[in-house]
Parts: structure tokens; C-alpha cells; sequence
């Protein structure tokens, strides 16, 4: 009798989250659906396909949104993040991150293939003739610097957490955010002043989908942390249970990585 009355009181005997109906994955899901109707018929030039596109764009930061909140509310107010929780969210987000090098390796895959053996159609010649490749010391290795400068100070911020010295891990967050917009400022300059495109043979859409992508990905990131950053403001963390930031740091070292690879292969390699 005891056993039942604690039961219905809404007390658990195991350490694991038995998560609610939520109706925020069907919503996200149909956001997906339009935003990638809205994104086609833009490209198609339908009269619709732009308002559709940022209808599907907003419904699905809007969910997000959302989906963030009650997950921030689960494991700060309602305490469902136990350790086992936390360790199961660890495997997650490494198996997301495992997930997210195969879709890079496509686009190395893609590089190095018409590369080492470069087609006829292009000349037998890489680069192909007619495209003058990016100067690899200039932007390419000031972003370079820039982004590995990130990762730094990210890592500094998580040590400040852990420490308990939450002044410097501020100070930490601001640093890695403004070096974040700093890169893609940057990345969005040498785009404007590319002198090739996308549609400029296969080496064009090796390197904008490439490039493009990992630009993508540090937004992203950018986004991740900044929400991070908002909620160290509200004291959300602690020493021993900080596992967003943890998560948001693994996936801006994994950008740093793929940035790395990057520049190593399509920015210097490629252009010699």
C-alpha cells in the first residue's frame, strides 16, 4: 500500500527520464517538409516559393525553440538529467558527431576523386583551366587561425566552469562567439569576391559544397554556443552538470577538425 501511494505521487524507483508526449518532433518534422518545398519552388521562381521557404524557416527556429526549452527545463528545474540520463545524451551526441564526419568524408570523397584523376572533360588538369584557386595564406589561413583561436577559448571557458569561476567563463563565451562571427564574416567576404562559382565545373562545386557546409555547421555552432552562453547568464550550470555545454563544445572541436582537413586539402593542396 505504501509502495502504491509513492508510486502515484510521481516518485520514480529507477534513474532513467521516461520522457512526455511531445508534439514537437511531428512539428518539426512537417517545418523540414516545408522548408524544403518553400526552398525548391524558390528555386524554380514560383511566385510563393520565398514566403514559403521563410515560413518554413521560422516554424522550424520556432520549434526549436520550443523543443530547447523543455529540454532546458527538464534537466535544470524538473532534475530528469540524472547521471545514467546525462551518460545516454554522451553516447547521442558522439554517435551525431560520427554521423556528421560521414557527410563530410562524402565531399573529401567527391574532391579527392576528380582530383587525383582529373577527367577529360576538364582538361586532365587540376585545377581546371580558367579557375584561379583561393590564396591559401591569406583569408584562408587568417579563418584558420581565427577558428583553431575558438576552440581555445571555448576550452578555457569549460576549465573556468569547472573551476567554478563563472566571471571567466563568460568572458570565455563572448570571446569564442565574437571569433565565431569573425569567421563567417570573413567566409562571407571571400564568397562575394570569389572569383569562380558553383556552377564553375566540378571544382566549384567540390569546394563551394564543401566550404559551404562547414560554413553552415559554424553557424550552427555559433547558435549553440550562443544558447549555451544565455544560459550560463541564468546560472543554469554547475561544476559537476553542464552537459549542453559539453555538447556544444564536442561539435565546435568537430568544426575546428573539419575546418583543418579543409584547408589542408581543397585550400592548399588543391591549389598547388
Amino acid at each position: 500500500m505504501q509502495n502504491s501511494r509513492l508510486l502515484f505521487s510521481g516518485q520514480q524507483y529507477h534513474n532513467f527520464h521516461m520522457v512526455d508526449p511531445s508534439p514537437w518532433p511531428l512539428f518539426s518534422a512537417i517545418s523540414a517538409l516545408v522548408t524544403t518545398f518553400g526552398g525548391v519552388m524558390y528555386l524554380h521562381g514560383y511566385s510563393l516559393g520565398l514566403f514559403t521557404l521563410l515560413f518554413g524557416l521560422f516554424s522550424a527556429t520556432f520549434t526549436l525553440f520550443l523543443w530547447w526549452r523543455d529540454v532546458v527545463r527538464e534537466a535544470t528545474y524538473e532534475g530528469h538529467h540524472t547521471k545514467v540520463v546525462q551518460e545516454s545524451h554522451r553516447i547521442g551526441v558522439i554517435l551525431f558527431i560520427v554521423s556528421e564526419i560521414m557527410f563530410f568524408f562524402g565531399f573529401f570523397w567527391a574532391f579527392f576523386h576528380s582530383s587525383l584523376a582529373p577527367a577529360i572533360q576538364i582538361g586532365s588538369i587540376w585545377p581546371p583551366s580558367g579557375i584561379t584557386p583561393f590564396n591559401p595564406w591569406s583569408v584562408p589561413l587568417l579563418n584558420t587561425c581565427i577558428l583553431v583561436l575558438s576552440g581555445i577559448t571555448l576550452t578555457a571557458a569549460h576549465h573556468y566552469l569547472i573551476r567554478g569561476d563563472f566571471h571567466m567563463l563568460k568572458q570565455g563565451y563572448i570571446a569564442t562567439l565574437l571569433l565565431a562571427f569573425s569567421f563567417t564574416a570573413l567566409q562571407v567576404m571571400e564568397y562575394i569576391e570569389s572569383p569562380f562559382s558553383i556552377s564553375d565545373s566540378v571544382y566549384g562545386s567540390t569546394f563551394f559544397m564543401a566550404t559551404g557546409f562547414h560554413g553552415f555547421h559554424v553557424i550552427i555552432g555559433t547558435t549553440f554556443i550562443g544558447y549555451c552562453f544565455i544560459r550560463a547568464l541564468l546560472s543554469h550550470f554547475t561544476k559537476t552538470h553542464h552537459l549542453g555545454f559539453e555538447a556544444s563544445a564536442w561539435y565546435w572541436h568537430f568544426v575546428d577538425v573539419v575546418w583543418l582537413f579543409l584547408f589542408v586539402t581543397i585550400y592548399w593542396w588543391g591549389s598547388l
